[in-house]
Formats: structure tokens, C-alpha cells, sequence
């Protein structure tokens, strides 16, 4: 229920605009009892990959969480790894607007944000 209602909130704006807004409530709840509504408790399925072991196979892709702002609230929702970044040496401007793209039907999303 609160995924649907969530998710026609964000449809009605641009996607980098509720892209925005999501990093900035897991900034503001994470820690709070609200997190909760996020928080998930998945059975492990541990997988070990190049020496490494993972709680279960899916992980974060790079891109979503740029900056590195919401790592425990990604981390809470059972995610495997999360992968942080893109990391560079100095700020860059990225691409021009628009540059995130939603594909409803395949309930997926297009990151050129550079």
C-alpha cells in the first residue's frame, strides 16, 4: 500500500526530480523510527564472488546513490552490496537535463547523469 502510494507521488515528477527527493528522505529518516518503512528483514542467501561474500545475490548498481548520502539506508532495504559512486578526483557538471529516463513497461530506469 505505501509502495503504491509512493510511487504515484513520484510518477508525477520528473525522474531526476524524484530521484532527488528519495536521497533526501532516506538522508532525513534513516535513523528514525520511520526508516522502518523501508527497512527490510530477508532471509540470507549468502553467495561468494571473487573471494568475497555477499548476504545474498542483489546488489545496488553504481549511479543511484552518487554520493555516497544513503549507504546505510540502501543497505537496510536487503540489498547484498551496494556499490557507491561514481567516484572522481574532482566535481563534474554532468550532462545536460534531461538525463534520467523511466521505462515504465520494463520498470526499469536509463542513468546518463555523467
Amino acid at each position: 500500500m505505501l509502495y503504491r502510494l509512493a510511487r504515484a507521488g513520484f510518477f508525477q515528477l520528473d525522474a531526476e526530480k524524484a530521484h532527488d527527493l528519495a536521497i533526501q528522505n532516506f538522508k532525513r529518516f534513516t535513523g528514525t523510527p520511520l526508516d522502518l518503512f523501508y527497512r527490510q528483514h530477508l532471509p540470507q542467501r549468502p553467495v561468494e564472488c571473487m573471494g568475497l561474500t555477499f548476504k545474498n545475490p542483489v546488489g545496488l548498481a553504481a549511479g543511484l546513490d552518487k554520493n555516497g548520502e544513503c549507504i546505510e539506508a540502501f543497505g537496510a532495504m536487503g540489498f547484498g552490496f551496494v556499490e557507491v559512486g561514481t567516484v572522481t578526483p574532482r566535481p563534474q557538471p554532468g550532462n545536460d537535463k534531461p538525463r534520467l529516463f523511466r521505462l515504465v513497461h520494463a520498470e526499469g530506469i536509463i542513468n546518463r547523469m555523467g
